[in-house]
């Protein structure tokens, strides 16, 4: 899917720098041409010559080579290439890129480049999670610039958390996507995710427990394989991925209006925690207490059930549709009668009793039923599950 792309890689320091000789054998076993740039900074983790000998080209690194130059060579670099990938970026050079300077090899062609740009983050987690970090990275996606990780997980700083590089082989399926050449290049998937907010008055509603975590990174993945991604989200505390198309709700209804509104779709994959209940007659007003006590009579109602809604569609009803069985009892059984009782295809069922920490946490564990039957998958990340079920997404559609 790659064959004959041109892959400017951009290599910054940081131990991370390591992967990249691995990302460049994975490049070029797809057919792909790899024309490094190693940073001042690169050349202390990864030497010229391993790079050179992986890529099969010259490595450039310094801006004012007169032989390179002669013919405006950093130009030339930054136009001729179909994807400018940067892995790792590091906090300076994505600081570099979002504030414009051009004082190396590196930022000078990431400057003067009309080229598409992939960035794969690396730093430490304070790092990452920055301020000025953020803030550069809420630019450089504001100027069109992609992403694909970091991961979370435990760094060579002896730290854990956010701000691993994404290994090779996702940054090459981002590289993919980001040429048009993913697996679901084409096709157009509709996720949901994120808690709904169903209103008793002003100040007060009711809700269910959910980040949005897994909902995003579902998102993500499903977009670094090529898919338009609709993405639907009630006020989940996990903003919305770049790359995607988002819609915020906040209650069931809105909900499964902005899923009825981004239809048709190829697939479905419903992974927001809906109210199953909302008040009828929210007041306008707060309601206070009442001087003799007791608590307020509130009539509830049974929201609408976007699953069994769109599952249930004779027309313009997607080829896949998944859904999810947040369960602390009889998991399988209960996911089982869910997926039958709701008529989609796909069900994701996981525990999430107290003791397994997953809702609101880092990791999941969850089973895929289908009609053939039920898989286990081990406890991973929720990035980790959203690429697993994005694969087998593309598979099914294929």
């Amino acid at each position: 899917m790659l064959a004959e792309k041109r892959i400017l890689l951009i290599i910054g320091g940081g131990i991370a720098a390591f992967k990249a000789l691995d990302l460049i054998r994975r490049l070029r076993e797809r057919g792909a041409a790899v024309t490094p740039v190693l940073t001042r900074a690169g050349a202390q983790f990864v030497t010229p010559l391993s790079v050179s000998a992986l890529a099969g080209q010259k490595v450039f690194s310094d801006l004012f080579d007169l032989t390179d130059e002669a013919e405006m060579g950093h130009i030339e670099l930054s136009r001729s290439a179909d994807l400018v990938v940067v892995a790792p970026a590091t906090a300076d050079l994505m600081a570099k890129m979002a504030t414009g300077l051009a004082n190396d090899l590196a930022s000078t062609l990431l400057l003067a480049t009309d080229t598409q740009v992939l960035l794969a983050p690396a730093m430490n987690v304070r790092m990452w999670q920055h301020p000025a970090t953020q803030r550069n990275l809420a630019t450089l996606a504001g100027d069109g610039i992609r992403t694909v990780g970091p991961n979370e997980g435990d760094m060579a700083c002896g730290e854990h958390g956010p701000g691993r590089m994404a290994e090779p082989l996702e940054i090459v399926t981002a590289i993919e996507a980001a040429l048009g050449a993913g697996p679901l290049a084409g096709r157009r998937v509709i996720v949901t995710s994120g808690p709904t907010h169903e209103p008793i008055d002003p100040v007060r509603y009711i809700a269910n427990r959910s980040s949005g975590a897994q909902g995003t990174a579902i998102a993500r993945a499903l977009a670094a394989l090529g898919a338009q991604v609709v993405f639907v989200t009630g006020p989940a505390s996990v903003p919305p991925p770049e790359g995607v198309e988002a819609v915020q709700v906040e209650t069931a209804q809105q909900m499964l209006d902005a899923v009825n509104a981004a239809l048709p779709a190829d697939a479905a994959v419903f992974a927001a925690a809906v109210a199953d209940w909302r008040v009828t007659g929210a007041s306008d007003s707060k309601i206070k207490k009442s001087p003799g006590g007791g608590a307020p009579a509130l009539d509830f109602a049974e929201n609408p059930d976007i699953l069994a809604t769109v599952s249930a569609l004779k027309a313009g009803r997607p080829a896949l549709v998944v859904g999810f069985a947040a369960e602390t009892d009889d998991v399988i059984a209960n996911a089982n009668a869910k997926r039958a009782r709701k008529g989609c295809d796909w069900i994701l069922a996981n525990d999430v009793s107290p003791g397994t920490g997953i809702m609101g946490g880092a990791e999941n564990a969850v089973t895929l039923i289908t009609a053939e039957g039920a898989e286990d998958w081990p406890r991973m990340t929720k990035d980790e599950v959203a690429r697993r079920l994005a694969d087998r997404i593309a598979g099914a559609l294929a």
